[in-house]
């Protein structure tokens, strides 16, 4: 065990040589380039490298440096955070790995470590970097289920705002409101309107309610159906409903489904509808 102590010091007190040596190599070895920047923190990564496994090389049986753990889980979270890959990390590890080991058994040779004792360094090296690995995929995976979670909160919170925005009733008169329908319906908002919009509507005493279709962009047939349906969940809740805005083609997709315009009192305009109820 003191000849584990007298690696792990001597790994301590030249951590920051020795992850130069390994960096440079690795640049030779792939062939690559890095701005100043890059380099120096490269060379800061890989001393804290050494130094944290010079630690973990002196613990017993499976323990890890907790050090080594943190910057595993800061790697992977950052990475998250910057919408990069987590292949961008993982894979350079093999080098990291290559010139570690390299270094850590020329320095046990160097000290007198016996073959086995030199493989047994190594082992625990090994174990410490697959460890790393781990932790860096588990905290990339956590944080990018936060964020997904968090998009997904966002587009949902945004969607409810839309639906209400398309979907608004504005009082008017006395006993007399409009609904009017803005953009591209779909079954979600449709069920939007079913389940928010027609419920507050008899809090608001109206006798009538306008319908107005003319700012409704697209439209299928399925949806124009259950918006007609309105109509008659109203009726039952004693309010009379009329309809203006109906274009052309909301016109004939609505007749192909079967609906029956006429029970209903269509308008071409908001203001007709009002001049009739006054």
């Amino acid at each position: 065990m003191k000849s584990f102590s007298a690696v792990a010091k001597y790994l301590t007190d030249h951590a920051e040589p020795l992850a130069i040596k390994i960096v440079d190599d690795i640049i030779q070895r792939l062939e690559i380039e890095f701005s100043k920047e890059e380099l120096e923190y490269y060379y800061n990564v890989y001393a804290q490298f050494i130094v944290l496994s010079a630690e973990g090389i002196t613990l017993d049986g499976y323990e890890v440096p907790q050090g080594f753990i943190e910057m595993s889980r800061k790697n992977g979270e950052r990475q998250a955070q910057l919408k990069g890959r987590i292949s961008s990390i993982i894979g350079r590890y093999p080098q990291i790995r290559y010139g570690l080991i390299e270094q850590i058994t020329q320095v046990s040779i160097e000290h007198g470590l016996s073959t086995e004792e030199s493989v047994a360094v190594n082992k625990r090296v090994n174990f410490m970097l697959d460890t790393t690995v781990t932790e860096t995929i588990l905290a990339f995976e956590r944080q990018t289920d936060s964020v997904i979670d968090e998009r997904e909160k966002e587009i949902n919170e945004k969607q409810r705002a839309i639906n209400e925005l398309s979907a608004p009733i504005v009082p008017i008169q006395d006993g007399i409101a409009i609904l009017p329908l803005i953009g591209t319906f779909d079954p979600e908002r449709v069920e939007h309107v079913f389940d928010k919009v027609i419920p507050s509507i008899p809090r608001l005493q109206v006798n009538y309610l306008i319908i107005d279709f003319s700012g409704i962009l697209t439209i299928d047939t399925y949806v124009a159906s259950q918006l007609f349906n309105v109509y008659d969940v109203l009726r039952l809740l004693g309010i009379s409903v009329v309809f203006t805005g109906i274009r052309p083609d909301l016109a004939t997709k609505s007749i192909s489904t079967g609906i029956d315009f006429s029970a209903i009192k269509t308008y071409s305009n908001v203001r007709q509808a009002i001049e009739d109820i006054r």
